[in-house]
């Protein structure tokens, strides 16, 4: 199914508002009071961070394309941008979103619960929050069962890259896979034929 700008912009809106607002603003307040450094704000060891999440960006994202052509032959139909335009405007989205999802389950709820109850309560937590949370945006099951291929590896990768705990590399991935299952990888599967 092709989408158009005022689709995307549609979902968009109440998305904004409703879930990456509040979000936002939870961050901002455990940040302002506690300012811990298990949330992950800081830039970490920047060559390790920058590293890892270009790497895993593009890696992810053509790793995510593939697993969209095997969901698609499976469930049948997708969204598809259009046009360039809003390809480039859910990109937009997908980027904005990213740093925002990463704050609060690998941050806050994973960097917490690891800093307070162990590593392993901390990734199985967050890991699984943000695994089920996905059902909550009314994806289908099988859609909810592949954000664990992104969900486990971030969540390790926020534990075990060495240096200071940061979300720069891992918000770089999610980014990338995101922007591959969603919005521009059906887009460039669509341009390339792959898809229809």
């Amino acid at each position: 199914m092709l989408t158009r700008t005022t689709d995307s912009v549609a979902w968009m809106r109440p998305d904004l508002l409703s879930r990456l607002v509040p979000f936002t603003a939870v961050a901002i307040v455990v940040w302002a009071v506690w300012q811990p450094r298990w949330l992950g704000l800081g830039p970490g060891r920047l060559d390790v961070q920058l590293a890892f999440g270009l790497g895993g960006a593009l890696a992810f994202f053509v790793a995510s394309c593939l697993l969209q052509v095997l969901l698609t032959r499976h469930r049948g139909s997708l969204k598809v941008p259009a046009s360039t335009y809003d390809m480039g405007l859910q990109a937009g989205y997908y980027v904005l979103n990213a740093p925002i999802e990463e704050v609060i389950f690998r941050g806050l709820l994973q960097g917490g619960l690891t800093a307070f109850a162990g590593p392993a309560a901390g990734i199985l937590a967050g890991t699984a929050a943000y695994v089920l949370y996905h059902r909550l945006g009314g994806w289908a099951w099988i859609d909810v069962a592949a954000t664990t291929l992104v969900g486990v590896p971030v969540a390790l990768a926020f534990w075990l890259l060495p240096g200071p705990p940061s979300l720069l590399g891992i918000t770089l991935v999610h980014a990338g896979a995101t922007c591959g299952f969603l919005g521009p990888g059906p887009w460039l599967l669509r341009k390339l034929g792959v898809i229809s």
